[in-house]
């Protein structure tokens, strides 16, 4: 549409008496301003690349360097110890140029020249100090609020060589790669890891196959993933993208996309239009800031810098299926959006006279989709249940029925969008008059109808007519903190910057003549729509058997486990443990997400939650006869255990990556290996995740504690098993999502959320802090939840 209104802006009529030009006045101002609009961009673009690549030295310093090196040569100082006079010779490039140079110009060219390579000496030598200073991660290991001497040196060094005011990717050059653990090393750690889940015979079993590998194939694997570290920016990433997401030909729906929740308690507006044009705008700025590199870097400490990588796919990214594996397609600069609502796909441009759409004219043009009455194409209804179902039909699909025709335009402008919008049109969120609204909210977001949301692309934007927001992610681009940065960015924006009037509406003047959003058109023969309804109904299968629960622990939170001088993870790790052995009455692998962002390219690693230690310390509090010091005394050492196996892996040392990385060089080698085989097959029953809050500190929750996220969360991992996500959120609350299937006899989601509550409860009262009191074994109480049906309708 925007296209066609342009190309009307320029007419011209043949007449006898010559040709008759009829401009638009208004369409050329727009195209004008849109061009001027891009090269500012490009310009700003040019600028902030500039400033990155030259970081943490500016462009001005090389102008102070020049200063310098000019300044000496009145002084009749040479710094350059005659390198200067070095440099008089390559600028005789005739044999007779230098001579129509006079020797005070032959002198400043060579000062320019050598202080131009000292800038640059000086640039990259500030670069691997801060490299080194950045490898070092001591501070990490140190007890929580007390700080060695030569931590505190290495901190007031790493804030002197990090420079002022650094941009999104000023850091990306000094950071350090990510090491290669010891065969040894990983090898000991992955033994004591499976020692409390293996009875003596199975143990005696893997310390065989493990011997049997270190001694034998271990060393030639170990030396090519070596060769990798040196050649590669990070050994892990791209294999862990590839073999973990890409290559994964079952439905990304549930089995890996994730997603996001709302505000919990504030809910700015009721109008479904209002809210998400108030977002959508939200979103273009942080894309503008993003494409820009304008946004801060995160630091740990508020100094450590992390890895910006996986935010440059954020926007304007799709995951495009394969016969054998995906592969993310990444754009620049694409101007659209693609909105579904009831069956149909719109076109919406986001930009007009070269600026965005304000929140109001975004506003108008959802509200112009939710208006339309018109019916969905043949076939166009389940389309996207595509991108649910599994992906080589889907890949063989797109090869056949969307290549060419209007299909493949219609087909380009979703995939080229800068997202993915959904105006849903059934209300969602977190309702506490209704116990399962929490339950209902993550289902809609993890999966919905099972077509209404596009799985390939980056994100799903997800609107609901009462005014509630959500997104679901697709994995293999992004970790779940890469979003919840942008999320915190983009409601922060939406409630305390933009506003709405009081009726509910986005600010600013309503603009009529925006064009109508576009239909997208298709062509969809009845062999396609078998293929769709195919893929329509595996997925709604996957969709039927999730079974979730959302719960809100309100009696506690970090304010109070800090009383107990503990980590509020290892704390709620310790709770799960003992939760998972009260539901299933043994003890399982357990997957733990840590980042490991504070190297080159970093995405995360695996901490094993379920120690020898935390085994110990679940047992004694199952055991009547054990007092309360005894299970504080191994609670403690359990949780000392978890945060330094946490920081093991946040600092490279994990045990996950490593053997996976040895297991893909096997393959590539040709090499069998029955322990790396035996290792990458073993299931996890227990998978959790800390959805990180607050990054960014826009707001101030203990002023506004309304105004607080409800986290996310994703699908269980076995088919028996469990998915924990939890968000420890202000002082006084922490969000549990928790998934598994209803397929499974052994799973509850429902009955393990009230196992977890009476598990903090009852490690909470061991602390005697806060006034509960209670522990031990199945009490009467447990009778009220541990027999509960799991015939629950969503």
């Amino acid at each position: 549409m925007a296209e066609a209104h342009q190309a009307v802006g320029f007419q011209f009529t043949v007449r006898p008496d010559g040709v008759d030009f009829k401009l638009s006045q208004e369409v050329i101002k727009n195209i004008y301003l849109s061009g001027v609009t891009a090269w500012k961009k490009k310009a700003i673009q040019f600028k902030n690349g500039v400033l990155a690549g030259v970081y943490p030295a500016s462009p001005s310093s090389w102008l102070i360097v020049v200063i310098a090196m000019m300044s000496s040569l009145y002084i009749h100082i040479d710094p350059s110890l005659g390198m200067m006079d070095y440099f008089t010779g390559p600028l005789d490039f005739t044999g007779q140029a230098i001579d129509c140079m006079s020797v005070q110009t032959r002198a400043v060219l060579s000062a320019i020249l050598f202080a131009t390579g000292l800038w640059l000496f000086l640039i990259y030598l500030l670069r691997y100090t801060l490299k080194a200073l950045l490898s070092y991660h001591g501070w990490i290991f140190e007890s929580h609020g007390k700080m060695s001497t030569s931590t505190k040196v290495w901190l007031c060094l790493v804030k002197m060589f990090s420079g002022r005011r650094p941009l999104l990717y000023s850091f990306q050059a000094s950071l350090p790669r990510l090491p290669v653990p010891s065969v040894d090393d990983t090898i000991h750690r992955y033994l004591e890891s499976v020692r409390p889940l293996l009875d003596n015979e199975q143990y005696n079993k893997m310390e065989l196959l493990a011997s049997d590998f270190k001694e034998n194939k271990a060393a030639q694997l170990q030396r090519c993933l070596i060769l990798k570290s040196w050649w590669a920016t990070n050994y892990v990433s791209d294999w862990w993208e590839e073999y973990i997401y890409l290559r994964g030909r079952s439905p990304i729906m549930v089995n890996s996309n994730f997603y996001i929740m709302d505000l919990l308690y504030v809910t700015p507006t009721h109008r479904q239009a209002a809210r998400a044009g108030n977002v959508v705008h939200a979103m273009l700025q942080y894309r503008r800031k993003l494409e820009r590199g304008e946004l801060a870097p995160l630091r740990a400490l508020g100094t450590v810098p992390m890895c910006s990588t996986q935010m440059e796919r954020m926007f304007n990214t799709t995951r495009i299926p394969g016969i054998e594996t995906d592969f993310v397609q990444h754009l620049t600069d694409r101007k659209h959006l693609v909105v579904f609502h009831k069956g149909r796909f719109f076109q919406v441009w986001l930009y007009t006279g070269g600026r965005h759409l304000l929140p109001s004219e975004l506003e108008t043009q959802f509200q112009r989709i939710l208006n339309d009455t018109s019916e969905p194409q043949p076939g166009e209804l389940k389309l996207a249940a595509l991108t649910a179902g599994y992906r080589i039909p889907w890949a063989q699909a797109r090869i056949k029925y969307f290549s060419q025709g209007i299909n493949k335009v219609s087909l380009d402008a979703i995939e080229s969008a800068a997202f993915f919008l959904t105006l849903d049109d059934e209300p969602q969120g977190y309702d506490p008059a209704k116990s399962n609204s929490l339950d209902s909210y993550a289902k809609s977001l993890l999966h919905g109808k099972c077509y209404d949301r596009w799985f390939d692309k980056s994100f799903t934007l997800i609107s609901y007519p009462n005014g509630k927001m959500g997104v679901n992610v697709e994995h293999s681009w992004a970790d779940a903190p890469i979003v919840g940065h942008m999320w915190e960015y983009i409601l922060a924006t939406d409630c305390f910057h933009l506003g709405y009037t009081e009726e509910g509406h986005c600010k600013g003047d309503v603009n009529k003549n925006l064009p109508h959003p576009t239909r997208l058109q298709w062509q969809i023969p009845n062999e396609c729509q078998n293929v769709i309804e195919t893929s329509y109904l595996s997925a709604k299968q996957i969709a039927d058997d999730v079974d979730f629960h959302g719960y809100l622990f309100a009696e506690f939170g970090k304010g109070l486990i800090k009383k107990c001088r503990t980590s509020p993870d290892a704390f709620i790790q310790l709770a799960l443990q003992l939760a998972q052995f009260r539901d299933q009455r043994v003890f399982c692998l357990t997957y733990e997400s840590s980042m490991t962002r504070m190297f080159r390219d970093g995405r995360t690693e695996t901490v094993r939650s379920c120690t020898s230690e935390a085994v110990a310390f679940v047992r004694a509090m199952e055991d009547a006869g054990a007092t309360n010091a005894q299970r504080l005394a191994l609670f403690r050492k359990a949780a000392e255990k978890h945060q330094n196996m946490y920081r093991l892996a946040m600092t490279g040392s994990g045990i996950d990556r490593h053997l996976f990385c040895l297991y893909i060089v096997s393959k590539y080698l040709g090499v069998d290996s029955p322990f790396l085989t035996k290792v990458l097959s073993e299931p996890w029953k227990l998978s959790t995740s800390q959805t990180p809050q607050q990054q960014l500190n826009l707001v101030d929750i203990n002023k506004f504690p309304k105004y607080v996220g409800g986290g996310g969360g994703f699908g269980p991992v076995a088919d028996d098993g469990y998915g924990v996500s939890y968000i420890i959120v202000g002082e006084n609350l922490i969000t549990f999502h928790i998934s598994s299937k209803f397929s499974s006899p052994d799973t509850d989601s429902y009955r393990f959320g009230q196992h977890i509550r009476k598990a903090m409860l009852d490690i909470q009262a061991l602390f005697n802090v806060g006034g509960y009191v209670g522990f031990g074994a199945h009490t009467a109480c447990d009778s009220v939840f541990i027999h509960k049906s799991k015939t629950r309708f969503w």
